[in-house]
């Protein structure tokens, strides 16, 4: 699933806005922040567009996880 954010700016007050789209719709949601760009562009107080992804089948814990006592990363060059 993919999540467009963005920011609208007007005189006195900011909205954030969120919009959805499915797992299979990113080329869409790459094309609807375009068009908040383009709208940006054109002088709409639109800022801080972007996107993040979260798929639904993730094996693992997002973030930062526990290792355990077989865990035994090296850097590769001193």
């Amino acid at each position: 699933m993919y999540m467009v954010y963005w920011t609208v700016f007007e005189e006195t007050e900011t909205r954030p806005h969120a919009e959805g789209f499915g797992t299979d719709e990113m080329v869409k949601a790459m094309g609807f922040m375009e068009e908040l760009r383009r709208r940006q562009r054109a002088g709409e107080g639109i800022r801080f567009i972007t996107m993040c992804s979260e798929h639904p089948d993730v094996v693992g814990h997002p973030g930062v996880d526990v290792t355990g006592p077989d865990y035994n990363w090296r850097k590769r060059r001193p």
